[in-house]
């Protein structure tokens, strides 16, 4: 489902069936593009008779409500809002990696919500700016920063109590097999009463609209030359190409509100998002998949990997109480997982969150302690398996454990330390340039393994090839 406050345009289903064809993705557009050549598929607006019941047979769960439905107070703090943080320099233009591509998005962004959630797309993890849900206190730059911040908190509550109320809605019509129109569009279209749920529906329903994250957008049409044609229906310039949302709940509601100009669906189709002519703000609240995204999940995780240690002594060497290989494999994938799922994300977006907020400070120095006594554990199960009391068997156990995960850490740096320095990074302003973080020189005296792990991973190759018998 979603709910926007927008106009819309809707793609006829005609010979081609394109809605079929842009369900599927890839290959189905590469073959639509081949059957069009030079020709447009054909759409519909308001403007034309058959656009409300295209509406009804292909979208019933899309939603509109028009600007005058949504309170004015609301909208004067929302638009308010957008325009302090473009003001404070708060919007910032990703650097995504598409196909082993990084590219800059054309459109700028920022992520507001609850405190240690993240939102990840195209391989880029965004870390919300906290809005000040109960129980936290987040601190900003700036009083203008909090203000919006608020706003958004409240924008975000509208929109889940509308969201519901359209679910329940749409729950009634069809338990009473009426057929579904778009619950919207103005004084025209009734509106359904409350319905009646048992527990498990209630459940079902709140869980769909419980935004915890709004990806907020900027885009001006006028300074992005460098914008793509809309391939298959000649509507102009798109400031976002045709995509699925990632990192959603299944089946979760999606709810958009727009400040001058256009937007559209997700689930079973994609959606893109044509430039327009005038400055757009959007604020795109969704029910982020952070199962494994916040805080509070990878400080578990880094405990669990850390449950291993029996004791560090003084100088950083560290002890562990089990070389089972099983435990030893699970404490080395956490160790990837917190630097390039966690430290190398944040850092790779240099130091562009300090413009709103500091909240984000001290959770990475502590997943930086964290992640360093990793490094100490890595070298523990190194020592190991170089013992040359160590039977064969044991020795070959660890390596096998270990190799594949090592390996990996090898590539990932590598591939990191190269993005930091690519010619697209370099472009950036300093306060956004990628940061290559953790990184150490050879020979660092505080580190107990070298940032290059080439010579170590062919060592345990060769170990474990002379293992083999």
């Amino acid at each position: 489902m979603a709910v926007c406050a927008c106009s819309l345009a809707v793609w006829k289903s005609l010979v081609s069936s394109p809605a079929c064809l842009l369900q599927n993705g890839g290959l189905w557009k590469l073959r639509l593009l081949e059957e069009l050549e030079d020709t447009w598929l054909p759409y519909l607006t308001p403007k034309d008779d058959e656009f409300y019941q295209q509406w009804q047979l292909k979208y019933p769960k899309l939603i509109l409500r028009e600007a005058g439905s949504v309170p004015e107070a609301l909208h004067k703090e929302v638009q308010e809002a957008f325009l302090t943080l473009h003001k404070h320099g708060c919007f910032f233009r990703d650097l995504v990696r598409i196909q082993g591509k990084d590219l800059l998005t054309p459109v700028s962004r920022i992520l507001i919500g609850n405190p240690g959630c993240t939102y990840k797309y195209l391989n880029t993890r965004l870390f919300t700016v906290p809005w000040p849900v109960k129980g936290a206190s987040p601190k900003y730059d700036e009083a203008g920063v909090a203000a919006a911040c608020q706003t958004f908190l409240r924008l975000n509550d509208y929109l889940q109590m509308e969201t519901l109320q359209a679910l329940e809605e749409l729950a009634c019509k069809e338990k009473s097999n009426i057929d579904a129109v778009p619950v919207c569009i103005g004084p025209d279209f009734p509106r359904v009463g409350m319905g009646s749920f048992d527990g498990q529906d209630e459940l079902d329903v709140k869980s769909r609209a419980a935004y915890n994250v709004t990806l907020l957008n900027f885009m001006d049409p006028q300074k992005m030359p460098y914008l793509k044609e809309e391939p298959y229906f000649g509507m102009g310039k798109m400031a976002v190409s045709w995509h699925h949302d990632e990192n959603l709940v299944e089946r979760s509601a999606v709810a958009v509100y727009n400040y001058s100009c256009e937007d559209d669906l997700n689930a079973t189709h994609q959606h893109c998002v044509l430039a327009g002519l005038p400055p757009r703000f959007s604020s795109t609240h969704r029910v982020a998949e952070c199962s494994t995204g916040t805080l509070d999940y990878i400080l578990q995780r880094c405990q669990l990997a850390l449950q291993n240690v029996r004791n560090e002594a003084d100088n950083g060497d560290i002890s562990l109480k089990s070389f089972e290989p099983a435990v030893l494999k699970q404490g080395e994938e956490i160790h990837n997982e917190v630097e390039f799922e966690w430290l190398r994300q944040y850092w790779f977006q240099g130091n562009r969150y300090r413009k709103c907020t500091d909240w984000w400070c001290q959770p990475m120095t502590q997943l930086e302690d964290l992640w360093k006594k990793m490094e100490g554990v890595t070298n523990a199960v190194l020592h190991e398996a170089r013992r040359e009391a160590v039977p064969v068997e044991q020795r070959n156990e660890i390596l096998t454990a270990i190799l594949a995960s090592l390996t990996t850490r090898q590539n990932l740096r590598r591939e990191w330390h190269a993005r930091c320095q690519s010619r697209i990074a370099r472009t950036l302003p300093v306060d956004q340039k990628p940061e290559c973080r953790p990184y150490w020189e050879k020979d660092d005296p505080s580190m107990p393994l070298p940032f290059d792990l080439t010579d170590i991973v062919s060592e345990l190759r060769g170990l474990l090839l002379e293992g083999k018998p």
